[in-house]
This record gives structure tokens, sequence and C-alpha cells, in this order.
């Protein structure tokens, strides 16, 4: 089997998708891998030890997709990509083909089998292919890190000669796998954490890292198949939104992870619980990229509201920690590989859970259930 590797599409994309380590157990297997000058570098991982993993090194997209058998990628390839590649080839990346159905139709005209690594279904066996998890996880993690590099104040509590400093109050909305990394930060630089989840059995999670859970009661448990929260009605959102005034009034830093697959971030942070913070605090909201759980959250900016609350939009977190970033992601990958592939050749058996999930289009042919009922749901 031979695989590629390419350098990155996106501008601000700094992750690779396969780093030497899984390189040379993939060599080790059998397999040729190709990797584009200089894929590694931005993620600290230069071409020399791509080579002393046992890949080569391509100069060119001739060069490294002529008989590609596999291409994997961490975003969406560049459409000049997309054409070069052998039409019985296979393209694994993060595609999100929920979040933009039309983008499906162009991977089926190119003729290939697509596989995307954010539609690996949530089930035990997956858990060591979760590239959603192990991102997010990265994501919560840095966006403490930015919520207390701008917010004025110390995170910890510090007695001192000149006084005592109280801790910082910090307020995560949403407790999956980048919330409850957001909370473990927090905690561990020792700011006062509350936490809130319109999925009830996440409770216990929060409460073990040491961090207070908010309850309101929304008169149903949003929690949908796959561990994934689901879209709450226009009543239960009202709801929400005025019971977390108060709550984001009193913090001085706020983290929102909110995300319903394939639909825009529900607005939870109105502009009358921004007006009630603090002047000096802090929204990082991670759902910038999906519209954003803040009102005024401006996808890659921060803006400050007329009170003086900075809200950040920063998007691809895991781009700005690409080293980690890529080798987890990376295994998340080699993991995979070892239910796809069979005597090192692909061979996609459909039913397997974990195939069937992943395959957004074979051969041509979209073959995703979600995104054949998205398509359809637009066209209607």
């Amino acid at each position: 089997m031979n695989v590629s590797v390419p350098c990155e599409a996106a501008p601000n994309e700094a992750r690779v998708a396969l780093v030497p380590e899984t390189v040379a157990k993939l060599v080790k297997a059998g397999a040729a891998v190709k990797v584009a000058r200089g894929a590694g570098e931005r993620a600290a991982f230069p071409d020399e030890l791509y080579v002393q993993a046992g890949a080569s090194i391509a100069d060119d997209s001739a060069a490294l997709l002529s008989d590609a058998d596999l291409v994997v990628c961490v975003g969406r390839p560049s459409d000049q990509l997309l054409a070069s590649m052998p039409k019985n080839a296979a393209l694994l990346a993060l595609l999100a083909p929920l979040g933009e159905p039309e983008y499906v139709k162009k991977l089926a005209d190119a003729g290939i089998t697509a596989l995307s690594m954010d539609a690996i279904p949530r089930i035990t066996r997956a858990q060591s292919m979760d590239a959603l998890s192990s991102q997010s996880n990265i994501a919560g993690y840095k966006a403490v890190l930015l919520g207390a590099l701008a917010l004025p104040k110390f995170l910890p509590m510090l007695t001192t000669a000149a006084g005592t400093i109280p801790p910082a109050k910090v307020l995560i909305l949403g407790a999956g796998v980048a919330g409850l990394q957001a909370i473990a930060t927090a905690r561990r630089l020792g700011a006062v954490v509350s936490a809130y989840d319109t999925r009830a059995v996440v409770k216990e999670q929060v409460q073990s890292l040491g961090a207070t859970f908010l309850e309101i009661d929304l008169g149903v448990d949003a929690q949908a198949a796959g561990g994934y929260a689901k879209e709450l009605t226009p009543e239960q959102l009202e709801k929400q939104r005025r019971f977390m005034v108060d709550a984001i009034g009193a913090s001085d830093v706020v983290i929102t992870t909110a995300l319903v697959p394939g639909r825009p971030a529900p607005v939870l942070i109105t502009e009358e619980a921004v007006a009630a913070m603090k002047p000096g605090s802090v929204i990082v909201d991670l759902a910038a990229e999906a519209g954003g759980n803040c009102a005024l959250t401006q996808r890659d900016r921060t803006v400050t509201s007329p009170n003086g609350v900075q809200i950040v939009g920063q998007t691809n977190l895991p781009s700005t920690m690409p080293y980690h970033a890529s080798q987890l992601y990376s295994r998340n990958v080699h993991a995979l590989l070892g239910v796809l592939v069979k005597h090192n050749a692909l061979a996609l058996d459909m039913d397997d859970e974990i195939v069937r999930g992943t395959t957004i289009v074979h051969q041509g042919r979209i073959v995703h259930q979600p995104t054949l009922d998205a398509l359809a749901g637009a066209a209607s």
C-alpha cells in the first residue's frame, strides 16, 4: 500500500497528518510512505526524521500522488490535490461532511473514496481512533491559557505581604471533551471553576474534577445518540439564556464549547449577559468556527464589548500546538488503519460499524447516510 502525506492546504494549519513515529510503524507493516517536502516542518517534524523513519520525500504533487493508494490529510485538501489524485485512491481527513454537505459532491465528482476522521462512531471500540476527542482535548487546554493570558488578574489565590488576592472565577459552558479538559486545566491553575451542560449525565464528571455543576431544569435531558448534545427548542434556549446571565456576570473567564454536529452553534451568551460581566473579563468561544456561542463573537478576531469584556474568537486551537496535536491525530489515523487495512491493502468492510460510519464517498458515490439526509433536506 502506498501512503502519501501532502502539505496542508489551509494557510493557518500547522499540523501534519502523519508523524515519523507512525510512519515507521506503517513502513514496518509493509507500506510505502511518501511525504511532501516540508509537510511536517511547522509541527517540528523536519524531513530528516521522516527519512529516518523509512519515508521518501516528494518534491512535487506528481511525485507524491502518482501511485498513491491512500492520501492522509488533517483538513480538506486543495482542489488541485483532489483533482490530481488517482481515481482508485482513498482520501482520509477531517472532512466535516455535515458542516458543508455540498462539499461532499465535489469528493464524489473526483471519483475517489473519501473517509472522514470526524465521522468515526463514538463507540468503545473506536476510542483510540477518535480524532475529534484528541483535538478537542488540546482546544480545551489552550482555551484556558488564552483566557488566563487575556485576563488582567491572577487565576490562583495568592497570599502576599501586600494582602491576599482571591482566585479568579472560571465558568465552562459545555462539558464534553474540550469542556472537561478546560475544567481540569483551570483547576490546575488555581481558579474556582463551575460548569454547565444540558446533559445531566456529565454532572458526576464535572464534580470529579473539582468543579461546581450548575443545574437548570429544561424539562429534558439534551443528550443525543453517541454522547453528543442535541439541539434545544427556542423556548428551552431562552430559559437557558435567562438562567445564565447571573452565572456569566459573576465570572472572570467564560469558556464556551457547545456544538451541535451539522448545526450552527447555539447562542448561550447574549449581549445582555456580556453587559453583566465586569470590565476586564474574558470570553473564549471555542464554537467560533460554527458561528459562536456568544452573540458578539467574531471568527478569528478578539473584540472588546462596550463594557470592556474581551471576546476571543480564535479558531483551530489544536493547530497552535501542532507537535502534540499532530502526534495524537497521527495515532488516531494509525488506529483506524488497523480496521481499514487488510494484508497491506485497503479493504472496506461496510458491515463494520466503524468503516460504515467513517466512509463518506465510496468510489465516487456518496454512501454516508447522515450526509445524504442533509443533502435531501437542503434540496427540499
